[in-house]
C-alpha cells in the first residue's frame, strides 16, 4: 500500500479505509504551525491565572475546583491514570491504529492545545508499530471515549501495555525498544488525548468498511443463487427501478443484470418455465440491497464528517486566546451511524438466508432436496441452512439500536450519553456473522448451478464458481462440512469472490 498523507480536516474516506487495512501514514508538515500556535495559546491563557476548564480546574463534576500552577502536570497525569478504567478484551490492532490516526488528525488541527512533541510521539508510535493495549469496554460515548482513549494516553506516558512485533510489553519497555521516552504531559494535554469520539468512530468506520465488502459479496452470491434457482432477471429491468428513483436500487439492479449477463442458465428460463414470479428473496434484491446501499452511504457521510472533525473539550482558539467549553465529545452522530450500519448488516444476512432456505426446498427451487443428489441417504445442505438461520437471529438481536439508551454518569453532570462505543463495537462481530451466511450461500448457489450442467452461467458468475471450486469441490455425498464453511467464508472475507466477479460493483465513495 502507498503511504497516506494525513491532511487534518480533509482526509477522504478511502484513506481511512486504507489505514484500517494497514497502510502507513505521515502527518502533513503544513499542520505544524497550527499545532504550535494552539500550544502557545494555552500558555497565554495560563498566564492570566483565570480558571479555565480542563487546563487549571478539575474535570466533570469537579470542574469548579481550581488547581494551582504547581499541580498542573500532576492534574493531567492523574486524569489519564484515573480514566484508564476499561475492561474486556483488548481491541483489535487495526481498530487501535485507526483510533490513533483519527486522534492524530484531530489534534493536528490546532484546536486542542497540545504541544508539537505530543503530536509527534503519536505519529512516531504509529510509524514504528507501537499499538497500545486498549480494553474494548468502558465508554458510553459522551464526554468522549474516555476510558479507551485514556489507555492510549497511558501508554504514551509509559503506563500500561503496548503491542510491538506481536508481543505485549510494558509500555516503558516497548517505547525504549524503538528509542522513545515516555511523554511528560503539559497543561491540557491529558484531557485533549482522552477526550473525543475516536474510539467509537474507529469501530464504526471498521464496521462500515467490512459491511461494504459484505454488501458487494452478497450481490454476487445473490446473483448466483438466482441462477441456481433459474430465476428471472425481468425484475432487474432498469425501467422498473427508474420509476422509483432510489439511486441505490437503480445501481443494485444494474449490478445484478451485469453479473448475470450472457448466462445460458438464464436463457433456459425463457423456454417453457411455468413460474410467473419468483419469491421476494430473488425478485426484490434491488429494493432491499439498494436500500442497504443508500443507508450505508448515509452512514459513510456522517462518519467521514466526524473523522475530519475535532471532538475534544475545551477547544482552543489561538486568534482570541479563548478556551471554549462545549459538547463536541458527544458521539450521537456516530451512534446513529452505527445503528444504521447494524440494520444494514442485519438485512443483508436476512435476505441471504432466505435464498439459502429457498434453494434447499425442492418445492421452491426445483432442485434436489437439500441440494444433494441422494436425499435421505445424505442430508446435504440441511444444517448449513440451520447455521445461517442461527447467525441471522443473533444479528437481529444485536441490531437493536444502541443510541436510544442513556444512563447518566459523573454524578449527573453527564446526564445524557450516546452509547456509541458499544453500538459501533458490535459491528465487526455482526459483519462476521453475515459473512458466514454469505459464504453458505456461495456454497449452496454453486451447488445448485452444478445441477444445471452442461448449462453455464454468465462469465462473471462462472469465474466466481471456479474460484469456489478451487477450494471446495461439488458435494456428491455427505462429508465434513465445517472446513468447507470456513473456506467459503474466507473467500468472502478476503474479497476473493468480489475480485473473481471482475466487475465494478457499487460501494461507498
Amino acid at each position: 500500500m502507498t503511504e497516506i498523507l494525513l491532511i487534518p480536516g480533509d482526509v477522504p474516506l478511502r484513506d481511512w479505509r486504507a489505514i484500517y487495512r494497514g497502510a502507513s501514514l505521515r502527518l502533513d508538515p503544513a499542520s505544524a504551525r497550527a499545532i504550535a500556535e494552539s500550544a502557545a495559546a494555552v500558555e497565554r491563557i495560563l498566564a492570566r491565572h483565570e480558571p479555565v476548564y480542563g487546563i487549571n480546574t478539575g474535570f466533570g463534576k469537579l470542574a469548579s475546583v481550581k488547581i494551582g500552577d504547581d499541580d498542573l502536570a500532576t492534574l493531567q497525569r492523574n486524569i489519564v491514570l484515573s480514566h484508564a478504567a476499561g475492561v474486556g478484551a483488548p481491541s483489535p490492532t487495526a481498530i487501535v491504529r485507526l483510533m490513533m490516526a483519527l486522534k492524530l488528525a484531530s489534534l493536528a488541527q490546532g484546536a486542542s492545545g497540545v504541544r508539537p512533541a505530543t503530536v509527534a510521539l503519536l505519529e512516531t508510535m504509529l510509524a514504528k508499530g507501537l499499538t497500545p493495549v486498549v480494553p474494548c469496554q468502558g465508554s458510553v460515548g459522551a464526554s468522549g471515549d474516555l476510558a479507551p482513549l485514556a489507555h492510549m494516553a497511558a501508554a504514551m506516558i509509559g503506563v500500561g501495555e503496548i503491542k510491538l512485533d506481536g508481543a505485549r510489553l510494558p509500555a516503558t519497555e516497548a517505547l525504549a525498544r524503538v528509542g522513545l521516552a515516555p511523554l511528560e504531559l503539559g497543561p491540557k494535554e491529558g484531557l485533549a488525548l482522552l477526550n473525543g469520539t475516536q474510539f467509537s468512530t474507529a469501530n464504526a468506520l471498521a464496521g462500515l468498511f467490512e459491511t461494504e465488502l459484505l454488501f458487494q459479496s452478497a450481490l454476487v452470491t445473490g446473483a448466483l443463487a438466482t441462477e441456481a434457482a433459474k430465476g428471472s432477471d425481468t425484475p432487474f429491468d432498469p425501467r422498473i427501478h427508474a420509476l422509483r428513483r432510489h439511486a441505490g436500487q437503480i445501481e443494485t439492479a444494474a449490478a445484478l443484470r451485469e453479473l448475470m449477463a450472457g448466462s445460458a442458465i438464464r436463457a433456459s428460463h425463457l423456454l417453457g418455465d411455468a413460474r410467473v414470479q419468483d419469491p421476494y428473496c430473488l425478485r426484490c434484491q434491488p429494493q432491499v440491497m439498494g436500500a442497504v446501499l443508500d443507508l450505508l452511504r448515509q452512514a459513510a457521510a456522517t462518519l467521514a464528517t466526524e473523522a475530519n472533525g475535532v471532538s475534544d473539550n475545551p477547544l482552543i482558539f489561538p486568534d482570541t486566546d479563548e478556551a471554549l467549553s462545549g459538547g463536541n465529545f458527544h458521539a450521537e452522530p456516530v451512534a446513529f451511524a452505527a445503528d444504521m450500519i447494524a440494520l444494514a448488516i442485519c438485512e443483508i444476512g436476512s435476505i441471504t438466508e432466505r435464498r439459502i432456505a429457498m434453494l434447499v426446498d425442492p418445492a421452491l427451487s426445483g432442485l434436489p432436496a437439500f441440494l444433494t443428489p441422494k436425499p435421505g441417504l445424505n442430508s446435504g445442505f440441511m444444517i448449513p441452512q440451520v447455521t445461517a438461520a442461527a447467525l441471522v437471529s443473533e444479528n437481529k438481536q444485536r441490531a437493536t439500536p444502541a443510541s436510544v439508551d442513556s444512563i447518566p454518569t459523573s454524578a449527573n453532570q453527564e446526564d445524557h450519553v450516546s452509547m456509541a462505543a458499544h453500538g459501533a463495537r458490535r459491528l465487526l462481530d455482526m459483519a462476521a456473522n453475515a459473512m458466514n451466511v454469505v459464504g453458505i450461500e456461495l456454497l449452496a448457489a454453486g451447488q445448485g448451478c452444478d445441477f444445471h450442467a452442461p448449462l453455464a452461467s454468465s462469465p462473471a458468475l462462472e469465474a466466481v464458481r471456479q474460484r469456489l471450486r478451487d477450494v471446495v469441490p461439488m458435494l456428491d455425498d455427505d462429508r465434513h462440512f465445517h472446513p468447507e464453511l470456513l473456506a467459503a467464508a474466507d473467500l468472502v472475507r478476503s474479497g476473493a469472490i468480489v475480485a473473481a466477479a471482475g466487475l465494478g460493483l457499487p460501494g461507498l465513495a
